[in-house]
């Protein structure tokens, strides 16, 4: 049987899932990636819930829905686009999600914004800049590179936008020991 799991978002992730489906509730776990896991046998009703409670107490969720399914698909795809640097991070959303699903671009952002009560784009843009964060952090590059890094215009664009977003300008959130938000919570 086939689970899909939210707020699976890196291969920490993954290995946590793992841990507790083989683990912790002692099931033949056949595999297990980004945002799904893979059981041998069929499952009650009873076995779904302390799944779900399992997973739920390690902050993952188990997803009912195929419009669910969808947004969490959505935001994997965009937390991967995010961290290719260069080049790659000047596609735009449309061309990125246009098609997918059996769905337009436009269908599949009024659904975001109807599930997670925020635009495609905000989500997007908050996205971009927990990756500016983390280059500001850990990388020594100068706000052009990473500018250039994550797909915007210009520093004066990055700077911009990373003050509407954070209320620091980059330097200031530098300087300050400026905290990065999980992505499972943005």
């Amino acid at each position: 049987m086939k689970l899909t799991i939210k707020n699976m978002v890196c291969r920490h992730c993954v290995e946590c899932v793992r841990r507790i489906l083989s683990d912790g509730l002692r099931l033949a776990v056949r595999s297990v990636e980004l945002g799904a896991a893979e059981i041998d046998g069929p499952l009650s009703d009873n076995d779904i819930s302390v799944i779900s409670d399992a997973l739920e107490a390690e902050g993952f969720e188990l997803i009912h829905s195929r419009e669910a399914e969808i947004i969490d698909i959505v935001k994997r795809i965009l937390i991967e686009h995010t961290r290719q640097d260069g080049e790659h991070q000047r596609e735009n959303l449309q061309s990125l999600l246009d098609g997918k699903f059996g769905l337009t671009y436009a269908s599949i952002s009024r659904l975001f914004s109807e599930t997670e009560g925020r635009s495609l784009e905000n989500y997007y843009i908050s996205l971009r800049i927990e990756r500016v964060k983390e280059l500001i952090k850990y990388r020594r590059l100068s706000l052009s590179e990473i500018a250039f890094m994550t797909g915007f215009s210009s520093a004066a664009h990055l700077s911009r936008l990373f003050r509407q977003t954070t209320g620091l300008t980059p330097t200031e959130f530098k300087s300050l020991g400026g905290k990065r938000t999980p992505l499972p919570e943005i």
